[in-house]
């Protein structure tokens, strides 16, 4: 494959702290790449870096000559600014290619299809989140560059916008290189993984393959990192112990003995260093032991809201163990009926039932639970300096390093804090809280890779029963043993993704097809 842009040595600090150092890396044709890396590692940074908007501290680029870069960022729907038509738009972002008019007609005609837009001449200011965010994926990938950077492009996108995203992504002809948090998205379309993180000697670990194969490449990388930790830490021992004797010999052998020494005290320090950053927020939900056999029983319950109805004769229960996943486009009706589950809203019809005394913890999307003018350690501790978990005492400070906060943040208040390091307060928050249900509406928002695997295992073992509502395809697969879907009003019963994405497929052929009759399916998670 012929190299786009080959980086040396790049390095990149943010005021005193280093974001990445010394990363060497090539970006070839015919590549679908994923970045990936925990918060503060410096992807977004790095792909401005590519795009030319920003310069590295140290270290050299040298890209392809003539090569043309195309650059989605994070934040920004578009752009432009939200006024005139989506043709029109389209037709500006291919403006300075020196396209002949009917080149650029056919352009547009041939990515508002594969988009979905069935009205060119809608107003871009009308258009939802969702709609706007395709569209700025549109105007770079309209211009066909030689490589396109794309920073976390499923942000802002429903279910159906990420599985259109998935085959569009999937039948491009040029390379990317896209930021995302997205694991089945990785998994799905990208065919090589560049990890960024301060665990790896060379600052980053690159993977050819899917999610999986850097999984399992991952994996094996760390355990032979880990085995010559222990292999260094033996040989280092024998050197003291030889040195330690005394032993006798010419002066040149002795020093050269201190030399080697030192040299692999060093090598050790650094191995240790960086498998001691193989850590990411520990997470364990705490259960309250109950035995009931029925926590919630819901027959024949419906919700209608603003006039319109969102389900109708939904019929399911929750038993410990049970790991239920909520699907459905923005509005849909699931947080309503995570609200239904906890008696903050009524039923219209039917009845669910919660068992006597039910302990129910919940994660709000919305953090309106927290206090953003509240300092991180009253947030962590509201009284005193240790909290109370499964029955011990832990100190502030520790409990705030397992959830991967440094001591300094303690007295920041949490509006200073990302969105991320927001969610972690919450989790902590709600790990204090024994309980037979949680109730969990998006708690994936801004969190890393490792934390999303640390939360994914965390959930497994709750012994509790589990409501999940997340956009995380990945986590829905892995965790949940039955999922529910709410389209128009309608539902369904599926067993996992691939059976709702069969069922999407078929309301698009036959609208509103009524669900195939489901024996009882059990939603314990998948083993």
């Amino acid at each position: 494959m012929a190299i786009l842009i080959s980086c040396q040595n790049l390095s990149k600090s943010f005021g005193t702290r280093p974001l990445f150092e010394g990363l060497s890396f090539g970006l070839f044709e015919g590549e679908r790449a994923g970045l990936i890396g925990p918060n503060g590692t410096g992807k977004s940074t790095l792909l401005k870096i590519l795009a030319g908007l920003e310069t590295q501290d140290d270290g050299s680029m040298a890209p392809r000559r003539g090569l043309r870069v195309g650059y989605l960022p994070q934040k920004d729907f578009s752009q432009t600014q939200p006024d005139g038509t989506v043709r029109e738009k389209l037709a500006k972002a291919l403006e300075g290619l020196g396209l002949e008019d009917y080149e650029a007609d056919s352009r547009i005609e041939t990515v508002l299809e594969k988009a979905g837009f069935t009205d060119p001449e809608q107003q871009v200011a009308k258009l939802s989140g969702g709609w706007r965010k395709r569209l700025a994926i549109l105007e770079q990938v309209i211009r066909e560059p030689d490589l396109l950077l794309l920073d976390e492009p499923t942000n802002h996108l429903d279910l159906e916008g990420v599985l259109w995203l998935e085959k569009f992504m999937s039948g491009l002809r040029f390379s990317f290189l896209v930021v995302t948090h997205d694991r089945r998205f990785l998994e799905r379309v990208c065919n090589r993984m560049i990890e960024l993180d301060k665990r790896y000697p060379e600052g980053h670990f690159n993977s050819v393959g899917n999610y999986s194969k850097f999984l399992e490449n991952r994996e094996a990388f760390f355990d032979a990192q880990s085995s010559r930790e222990d292999s260094m830490r033996n040989v280092v021992r024998a050197e003291i112990e030889w040195l330690r004797r005394g032993a006798r010999g010419r002066a040149t052998k002795q020093k050269a003995h201190i030399d080697r020494a030192g040299g692999l005290i060093a090598e050790l320090s650094e191995l240790e260093y960086r498998n001691a950053q193989n850590r990411s927020a520990t997470i364990n939900f705490s259960a309250s032991g109950r035995q009931t056999k029925k926590l919630v029983h819901a027959q024949d319950v419906s919700k209608t809201r603003g006039g319109r109805k969102l389900f109708g004769a939904l019929d399911f229960m929750l038993r410990p163990g049970d790991k239920l996943g909520l699907l459905g486009s923005n509005g849909s009706g699931k947080s309503t009926l995570l609200k239904m589950i906890t008696g903050e809203l009524a039923t219209d019809t039917g009845t669910l039932k919660q068992a006597e005394d039910l302990k129910i913890a919940v994660f709000d999307q919305h953090r309106d639970q927290l206090d953003l003018n509240v300092t991180l350690r009253r947030a962590l501790c509201p009284a005193g300096e240790n909290v109370q978990y499964q029955g011990n005492f832990i100190h502030v400070n520790k409990w705030a390093h397992r959830f991967l906060f440094r001591a300094e943040q303690l007295d920041f208040p949490l509006s200073r804090l990302s969105g991320g390091e927001q969610s972690r307060v919450l989790i902590a928050r709600l790990m204090l809280q024994p309980a037979d249900l949680l109730l969990l509406d998006e708690p994936t928002n801004d969190l890393d890779i490792q934390s999303l695997e640390v939360l994914e295992n965390s959930i497994r073992d709750f012994p509790g029963a589990l409501v999940l509502v997340t956009h995380d395809r990945y986590l829905l697969d892995r965790v949940c043993g039955a999922l529910i879907a709410f389209e128009d009003g309608d539902h369904g019963f599926f067993g996992d993704l691939e059976q709702w994405e069969g069922w999407k497929s078929a309301r698009k052929k036959h609208p509103k097809p009524r669900p195939e009759p489901t024996a009882e399916i059990g939603i314990s998670s998948p083993s």
